[in-house]
């Protein structure tokens, strides 16, 4: 089906927002509707009164002020005005480029040097293995709810308030830290050919301009320019891993064999002399390999902005993960095959310094001239490719906090014209993102590394929500009566699944707070303690405070009175089953491979 065909398709779906089931609190059925305005440019105005007309507010109906807050939230995040814009090509290489960014091209070189190739090959594989099973429950979700705020909203309704409330604030502060975070990253890549420290400003305001710029145009602008970075990246990444095969098979300028050196003496595979150093070393990978890895689960952000998330999210879903271990492990592995971790360049000022890359160092050290440029111009279109996805992010998940009561109405933050944009959420990450103008003061490396803080572990606590969500999910449909038949999509590692990644995230930030009180090689301290651990506190006080201010003192919501159908796209539960029966008739007919390949991929 052409794009045309199925955006016409997707303009004719029934927009009556399927019923809220009935429970001790909900009594009656409450009809309700996805409000969404289609406007087009009018004939009869000019092109200027056009473009005024399109920054104008969508009008959105009143609720019932007798509907309970769950009911509120659950009806405002279901009819968000969002353009259904993004194509499945689109959500691909949105989390894709939300996940291959400085964390892979920059900061896996200070992994390596903290914990030495095996170590960090260790740290990466098992964040992959839970992260699979986190992006598949999201897929599950998003299918079925593709709603305003994505898996922001997920928590507050099917876990509690009060944790989607902390669990909102710190993905929301992570996500505005690592805008300015990244605008003074691009701006110290540059450093690479000598560029002057006085001009790093005028960097900053040229990536500053260019990222919101690319908002402006609204969803299927930040989809095309997201598609276009995202397939620079990847291109990069595997040139990167053919070469690095050659490097390391003696087919460089140098004409050396170099195969497992690096893992031998004098260099060693880990750092460390004990099993105990070497664990506490390979711990601190978690954190890098977290913040490296964010940006996987902005497909079930966009979830509400796609033209057909039946067909476009399970995709997204599985394949994100395949690219994204295929990319990072091999890619990292062939990094400490080919650089010592005990090489002195890796030491660098600071996370964003292009010349501390371990991608960049590799070729350098095997005297291959001219790509290294190369890779840093593409750290600087990761950098904004990264930052892009971070204002997309971060302004979707204010309406959606505005709409669920977690930011005041006054704030006007989940205002929506009617091409589709949060113009207002956006204004606020453009007067948040001036921060990036440190770039050229003296205090410019204190900024930075606790911006790096805030964002440090948003994403864990991110991944442990959207799991958390996904069990709940599923126990309310088992508590009400209903099963996973009527499921457009069945997470591939099912409930379990979701267990493994909870479990595993607690582990490693239980495991993170010993590492940062007593990290390894120097004396505990309060500043290396918060510049590691700050998220976990900030998400406690929230938590908390919350729960003192709303007096609930409920951890999850009771399973028989979680609403599990308004924001569904598709309202006929019956017929739907009937389509989902008949195309696994039909699948059950094709050869294995493609059988397997449908299961996969």
């Amino acid at each position: 089906m052409s794009d045309i065909e199925e955006e016409k398709k997707n303009k004719d779906i029934v927009t009556d927002v399927h019923p809220i089931l009935s429970c001790d609190v909900m009594s009656a059925r409450v009809e309700n509707v996805r409000s969404q305005m289609e406007w087009e440019p009018s004939e009869d105005k000019s092109g200027w009164e056009n473009f005024v007309d399109s920054f104008k507010r969508v009008h959105v109906e009143e609720l019932d002020p007798n509907l309970s807050i769950a009911e509120k939230i659950a009806i405002k995040t279901a009819r968000s005005p969002l353009k259904r814009k993004l194509k499945n090509r689109h959500l691909q290489m949105i989390a894709i480029g939300g996940a291959i960014g400085t964390g892979l091209f920059v900061g896996s070189g200070s992994s390596l040097r903290e914990s030495g190739p095996a170590g960090v090959l260790i740290g990466y594989i098992i964040s992959a293995s839970f992260i699979l099973c986190v992006v598949c429950g999201l897929g599950e979700l998003a299918v079925e709810f593709p709603i305003s705020g994505g898996f922001t909203t997920f928590a507050t309704r099917f876990v509690d308030e009060s944790f989607g409330f902390a669990a909102n604030w710190n993905y929301l502060l992570g996500c505005v830290s690592v805008l300015p975070l990244e605008m003074v990253s691009a701006s110290i890549t540059v450093n690479y050919w000598g560029t002057p420290k006085k001009y790093r400003d005028g960097f900053v305001a040229l990536f500053y301009v260019v990222i919101m710029g690319i908002n402006l145009f609204g969803v299927r602008g930040y989809g095309e320019a997201e598609f276009v970075f995202s397939i620079i990246k990847v291109t990069c990444v595997l040139g990167f891993i053919i070469l690095g095969v050659i490097l390391v098979c003696g087919g460089g300028p140098n004409g050396h064999y170099i195969g497992g050196t690096m893992w031998k003496s004098p260099y060693g595979a880990f750092v460390g002399d004990t099993g105990a150093q070497r664990f506490k070393t390979i711990m601190s990978v978690f954190v890098s390999a977290a913040f490296a890895y964010s940006g996987v689960e902005m497909t079930g952000l966009a979830a509400a902005e796609a033209a057909n998330p039946r067909k476009s999210i399970p995709k997204a879903a599985k394949q994100v993960f395949w690219r994204i271990a295929l990319f990072y492990i091999v890619a990292l592995t062939l990094v400490g095959l080919l650089v010592s971790h005990k090489d002195d360049r890796l030491i660098g000022t600071s996370s964003a310094d292009a010349a501390a890359s371990p991608f960049v160092i590799a070729i350098v050290s095997h005297g291959i001239k001219g790509l290294p440029s190369v890779v840093n111009v593409v750290i600087c279109i990761a950098v904004l490719s990264v930052g892009n996805a971070d204002i997309f992010g971060a302004s979707r998940i204010m309406v959606a906090m505005v709409e669920m009561g977690h930011l005041p109405q006054w704030t006007k933050l989940d205002y929506i014209d009617r091409r589709g944009r949060p113009l207002i959420a956006l204004a606020f990450m453009a007067v948040f993102g001036c921060i990036a103008f440190i770039a050229a003061s003296p205090k410019e490396g204190e900024v930075f590394t606790w911006l790096l803080a805030l964002s440090g572990l948003a994403a864990l606590f991110t991944w442990f929500g959207i799991s958390l969500s996904h069990i709940r999910f599923r126990h309310a449909l088992k508590a009400q009566g209903r099963g996973t038949d009527e499921l457009c999509f069945v997470s591939p590692t099912g409930l379990w699944g979701s267990y493994y990644s909870c479990i595993l995230i607690a582990i490693i930030v239980g495991l993170t707070f010993w590492t940062s009180l007593w990290p390894y090689q120097t004396a505990p301290n309060a500043a290396t303690f918060f510049e590691s651990y700050l998220s976990a506190p900030i998400f406690l006080v929230m938590y908390f405070s919350h729960k003192i201010y709303r007096r609930n003192w409920k951890f999850f919501i009771p399973s028989t009175e979680v609403d599990i159908d308004t924001g569904r796209r598709e309202s006929d539960i019956e017929q739907l089953k009937a389509d989902i029966a008949q195309e696994k008739a039909e699948l059950a007919t094709k050869p294995f491979y493609y059988r397997s390949y449908k299961m996969l991929c």
